[in-house]
């Protein structure tokens, strides 16, 4: 199949208002509008995008001979059908649900009241209210609640699936298992076929994570006017949050970032310390941004200082000289194994503290793949093949055990058919010249 080709069938059933698409980011007040026109930045045609998404989801299922999926995972429910509601909320409150016939309608079932989200949406057939049967919305109703949920699901199954009573789910407890089999069908858990969807980006997608990445180096350049010694790592954190979101972007994931001898080892997540001069102060973004879109860059900085220490120049040169080399090392057709085993190999003095993987896969967040390094494959490693499409964030963290800082650096690429094209542009130096 060709992943760019794919055209989902239009069925009679579609709401006639649902050719009208809701843009995310089109307010005359947000910033990112000027800047993404003056950097040169086209709009993502988002019809397109979303059509392909779904078409990609449908792919699978018909792939694997599903009769249709449900969709718990809220980053799920937005690829397939864009619509977003609460996100963070309801990743651990399951309260919202998609189904995807393989070979018929969208069926959205929100949260209550939430119906209007979803009304000039392209991708949703028809949006019911959600049966809610996790504790906290179902208490000791659960399984009742729960009955009623597969029973209504069945019936969608049975009505589109033409005999087939395989379905496809993101993430089910085994009560819901339970019901679903009771109802007759065969349910199947596992998040693979859409880690599998997701992996290859239209160029729209492309589009719409340059200007997400744009607008979080945005912020990326307020934190660094920002920083100056006396101010808290919380205080620098917060800057990135207030101008993601008046640029239309989400939320973030994590809180990292730490300065001086927080930086060694890696994960501390921002304080109340005061950054002093002199300092290391490291970051990753983690930063979901305008259209949904993950930007998941990282920098090393000094603060207050004219020049880096001779110590933290050295860790810094480290840093990028791995990211470049593996850069340049990755090729579409390469084996995720081969890319280990050929991957920049630091002093041993910096191989304890390494990160958790050498490039992760990346698109409305970190996805597949995530490929090890070569001391860390035979226990959590797994193998497969770089295409064009995939979206890469090339990792490093250069930090020796016991020593006193460590340097954080991350870039967000795309696979072209001849390598690895970079996304981000902001500085990688320790001492930004903005």
């Amino acid at each position: 199949m060709d992943d760019f080709a794919y055209e989902p069938k239009i069925h009679p059933d579609r709401r006639p208002d649902a050719v009208v698409e809701t843009i995310d980011v089109a307010s005359p007040g947000n910033p990112a509008l000027g800047e993404w026109a003056d950097a040169g930045l086209s709009e993502p045609d988002l019809k397109t995008m979303r059509q392909y998404r779904l078409g990609r989801v449908r792919q699978q299922l018909a792939d694997s001979d599903f009769a249709g999926a449900v969709l718990y995972d809220p980053l799920n429910i937005r690829y397939a059908s864009d619509v977003s509601n609460m996100q963070v909320w309801c990743l651990h409150n399951a309260c919202r649900y998609l189904f995807v016939a393989t070979d018929g309608p969208v069926v959205l079932f929100d949260f209550h009241g939430c119906g209007h989200l979803s009304q000039a949406m392209s991708t949703v057939d028809e949006t019911r209210p959600a049966t809610s049967w996790f504790y906290f919305g179902a208490g000791p109703e659960e399984r009742n609640r729960v009955k009623s949920w597969a029973a209504e699901l069945a019936e969608l199954v049975r009505r589109h699936g033409g005999g087939n009573t395989r379905i496809a789910l993101d993430k089910c407890d085994q009560l819901g298992i339970e019901a679903l089999v009771a109802e007759g069908l065969e349910p199947h858990t596992s998040m693979g076929f859409m880690e599998q969807a997701r992996r290859i980006k239209h160029p729209e997608e492309i589009r719409a994570m340059r200007r997400a990445i744009h607008a979080c180096e945005a912020g990326m350049a307020a934190m660094w006017a920002a920083l100056e010694p006396g101010l808290t790592e919380n205080q620098l954190w917060s800057i990135l949050h207030r101008e993601n979101i008046a640029r239309g972007g989400e939320w973030i994931e994590t809180r990292l970032l730490a300065s001086g001898p927080r930086t060694n080892p890696w994960f501390h997540e921002c304080s109340d310390r005061v950054i002093e001069a002199g300092d290391m102060v490291a970051f990753d973004t983690d930063l979901v941004g305008p259209y949904g879109y993950c930007c998941d860059i990282s920098r090393s900085w000094v603060a207050g200082s004219e020049q880096p220490s001779p110590e933290q120049a050295r860790l810094h040169a480290v840093a990028c000289e791995q990211i470049a080399f593996n850069i340049a090392l990755l090729r579409p057709g390469m084996r995720f194994s081969e890319f280990s085993q050929k991957s920049y190999r630091p002093d041993p003095a910096y191989v304890p503290n390494r990160y958790s993987c050498v490039v992760h896969g990346v698109g409305l967040c970190d996805e597949y793949p995530s490929v090890s390094f070569p001391e860390d494959m035979k226990s959590g490693g797994y193998d497969g093949v770089f295409e064009p499409g995939m979206c890469i964030c090339f990792e490093s963290y250069t930090g020796a055990v016991g020593g006193r800082e460590g340097v954080k650096l991350e870039r967000q690429s795309v696979i072209t058919e001849t390598g690895a094209e970079l996304l981000d542009t902001f500085s990688t130096d320790l001492i930004p010249d903005l």
